[in-house]
């Protein structure tokens, strides 16, 4: 017991590694942000790298994060799932020229930044965020993964949080079920149960979102509902048997939208990058982009201000190109 009148210490809070998901932020500037007036030097539409720079720029200055990783995919087309299943993402129209050259911009910008960026041929985004995320734990760090995308509340433990920065609303995994009637852990099951229209995964026919869920509150898990599946026709709900029927009849393809669904924790990463430390910005590299790019005036102070540079007045002017 603790005697009266004597303060105990409170536990000294986890350091935060801050893993954006960067793509899609840039894909939001570029379906908000018209492409009047946003021109490089070259003629092409830089409304999408105006856009994500501000939103980079406003999560820096507000959590001026020591630890922070930028990850993007560069899986659009060659990623593991797509060879487990085909149609994964078939849905989508291919990015066209003009957003692919904003998204080398993009990752141009970090870098100067002075921000470790993730990227892969063959891991999603979100593969390469669960993967520094398990690696940060190791070391004692809690992550606040910047995204709106449900798919990455999965990955939510006790201490992470998950913030969708532009609505300015976070959650932990205490949150997932209120959010999207699962638990943080039950996600990927739920997904394989009820699918995803947004990455074209099927789910099993005529499980829906509320059956998915009625099912996982039940059983716990994908793998305990297949094990019991003779349970199913008997449970109180509308149309209890026929999901019963669909259940076998699709338990193979409930599986395989479970490894779709699920992030993967050890994708490629070097390990010497964690814990992701920020470092210092590139002068030469953020002017020749502000320049290619069009950036203004108050854009450029504040990424030399972001990067730890001097102001953009008594930056070099264009000193060299952009990689």
């Amino acid at each position: 017991m603790v005697a009266a009148g004597v303060s105990v210490p409170l536990p000294a809070p986890l350091p935060t590694l801050h893993l954006v998901d960067a793509s899609l932020y840039v894909f939001r500037a570029w379906h908000s942000m018209p492409a009047d007036g946003f021109h490089d030097a070259d003629g092409w539409p830089t409304n999408a790298v105006h856009g994500f720079a501000r939103f980079l720029l406003d999560l820096l200055e507000r959590e001026r994060p020591r630890h922070i990783a930028i990850a993007f995919d560069e899986a659009l087309d060659s990623c593991f799932r797509n060879a487990l299943y085909p149609a994964y993402k078939a849905n989508r129209d291919p990015a066209p020229a003009e957003l692919k050259r904003q998204f080398a911009y993009c990752k141009s910008l970090c870098v100067a930044l002075g921000l470790p960026v993730l990227a892969h041929r063959e891991y999603e985004a979100d593969d390469l965020i669960g993967s520094a995320l398990v690696q940060v734990r190791a070391l004692g760090f809690r992550g606040v993964i910047v995204s709106a995308d449900k798919d990455l509340s999965q990955l939510l433990a006790t201490h992470d949080e998950q913030w969708d920065l532009a609505r300015g609303v976070r959650w932990g995994a205490a949150g997932v079920k209120a959010r999207q009637g699962v638990h943080a852990h039950q996600v990927a099951d739920f997904l394989a149960l009820s699918g995803d229209a947004v990455d074209n995964i099927p789910g099993v026919p005529g499980i829906g979102s509320k059956t998915a869920a009625v099912l996982l509150a039940h059983f716990g898990s994908l793998d305990a509902l297949l094990e019991r599946i003779d349970e199913v026709a008997f449970l109180r709900f509308r149309g209890a048997a026929q999901a019963a029927v669909r259940l076998r009849e699709h338990r193979a393809q409930a599986l395989l939208c479970r490894q779709l669904s699920t992030v993967v924790l050890d994708a490629p990463i070097d390990d010497a990058t964690a814990p992701f430390v920020r470092g210092n910005g590139d002068a030469g590299t953020l002017v020749a982009l502000a320049d290619a790019v069009g950036f203004g005036p108050m854009t450029r102070r504040r990424l030399h201000a972001a990067a730890g540079l001097a102001d953009a007045q008594d930056a070099p002017q264009h000193v060299g190109s952009v990689p």
